[in-house]
């Protein structure tokens, strides 16, 4: 059952793409929920982002398929 779950869509995130203070070469990829809590733990400890709800709901929002990402950067 594990292998039809880690089939499914694949999604990033490039810090290169939003604004920061920090100049930033990161990007995450892998299912949603792994990309969404790296991401997190990035923001609060490269950032300085406090853990919220909001930061969460923002992340997730940024959220791409690895699909399209790749096809933007070619």
């Amino acid at each position: 059952m594990k292998e039809a779950y880690m089939a499914g869509t694949r999604k990033v995130i490039d810090c290169r793409r939003f604004p920061a203070e920090k100049p930033c070469s990161i990007a995450i990829s892998g299912i949603e929920e792994d990309v969404l809590e790296l991401a997190v733990l990035h923001a609060t400890t490269v950032h300085g982002h406090s853990d919220s709800p909001e930061l969460r709901e923002q992340i997730r929002s940024m959220l791409q398929d690895e699909s399209v990402a790749t096809s933007e950067a070619a």
